[in-house]
């Protein structure tokens, strides 16, 4: 299958939940993408020693997981790309909804 995990959520909870799901489902053998939109570009920065969102973040990566950040909203908050949440746009966001066979959101 393929998943779509939209992350909008500033809560570092449902931030890290999110990519949890994404990284179980990736185990299971499905392709699996995020886009980071609205508060969900700063997920990067709510990393903490209750939530470690950056080490779930990377594990996906590693596991072959496709993150993109809104670069409308990285750009509102004086934020830039980064490596591991390269900048991208509404088309990405689109072509990922459009591709993908479940898209969630959190």
């Amino acid at each position: 299958m393929k998943l779509g995990i939209v992350i909008y959520s500033g809560d570092p909870e449902t931030v890290w939940n999110a990519f949890r799901l994404g990284n179980f489902a990736l185990k299971e053998g499905d392709q699996v993408r995020v886009f980071l939109l609205a508060k969900g570009v700063e997920c990067e920065s709510l990393d903490s020693a209750d939530f470690p969102i950056r080490e779930q973040m990377q594990a996906f990566a590693d596991g072959g997981g496709e993150i993109l950040a809104c670069g409308t909203c990285q750009r509102m908050r004086g934020q830039e790309g980064s490596e591991l949440c390269p900048t991208s746009t509404m088309k990405d966001l689109y072509e990922m909804i459009r591709d993908c066979d479940r898209v969630l959101s959190f």
